[in-house]
């Protein structure tokens, strides 16, 4: 019998996720097919329901249901304990339904591996929303220990503070002033998505050797990745940490770790030159 997997969200009718895990169910000779759900939210207890019963075999979960997702769960496990951000669904030996952060190791896979060689001594994470508990973590993990974080609404920034005591909270009208400070810089908020809002600052006053990384990979290259790169910035976009936290979903689920291939890549470039809405995380 064909196995289903799927994503929750909303919106998520463009999501590269069906693109991405069926083409490893295709490449690894797997009966199984991997869909879009687009659900309210009165909907994820039918959900983890279908995950309960062997209905669903797997689901990821995006926008806005990371952290609402947890009431539904019989337990977090791993990251998400620490993160309070679940973002794959998978049924356990014992038949509980569980949840589990692959966001975390999305990028710590994607980018911070590459900057081991590099003194990373301060860190800003932009954006207190649904992707910012995984990317401080993962940054955590790194050795990274002297983290801010700055918000548009500073009640986000202290929400967080009380899951990473550590936190130093930047005032959003200071961004701008401030960071020149920092030796890596992560925007995980919603700014210079296609056809959104673009920040409204300048980063003129980053160091010339900072990294900047963007979790948002439609557009690739944001303004504000542009003019980074053109000051001879290193600049990352969303899609590699995209990539690699759908490669341990798929583990979780499958266990087989997926190649990323050049042909993969090459399929979800060509899907996002046609993508005309925002897309971010999956």
């Amino acid at each position: 019998m064909k196995k289903i997997f799927g994503i929750i969200g909303s919106p998520i009718s463009h999501s590269l996720s069906p693109l991405l895990h069926n083409y490893w169910f295709k490449k690894y000779k797997i009966d199984a097919t991997y869909s879009i759900i687009d659900i309210k939210e009165k909907d994820l207890v039918s959900v983890v329901k279908k995950v309960k019963n062997g209905t669903l075999k797997g689901v990821n979960v995006t926008l806005p249901y990371k952290q609402k997702i947890i009431n539904h769960i019989d337990k977090t496990i791993n990251d998400a304990n620490i993160t309070g951000s679940v973002n794959t669904l998978l049924l356990n030996n014992d038949g509980l339904v569980v949840g589990e952060n692959t966001d975390v190791f999305g990028l710590q896979a994607g980018y911070l591996k590459e900057i081991n060689d590099r003194i990373i001594k301060k860190a800003l994470v932009i954006g207190a929303g649904g992707v910012s508990p995984s990317v401080i973590l993962s940054l955590e993990k790194s050795g990274i220990n002297r983290i801010s974080i700055t918000n548009r609404t500073y009640e986000k920034c202290l929400f967080l503070k009380k899951n990473f005591s550590y936190l130093k909270i930047l005032h959003w009208d200071k961004l701008q002033d401030e960071i020149g400070n920092y030796d890596i810089i992560v925007n995980a908020t919603s700014l210079g998505l296609k056809n959104g809002q673009e920040f409204n600052i300048n980063f003129n006053k980053c160091k010339n050797d900072a990294i900047y990384i963007d979790t948002i990979y439609n557009p690739l290259k944001t303004k504000t990745l542009k003019f980074l790169e053109s000051k001879g910035i290193k600049a990352f976009n969303g899609l590699d940490m995209f990539i690699y936290q759908g490669q341990k979903s798929f583990y979780l689920w499958n266990k087989v770790n997926p190649e990323i291939d050049d042909d993969l890549i090459n399929l979800l470039l060509s899907k996002l030159k046609w993508l005309k809405l925002p897309l971010q995380d999956q």
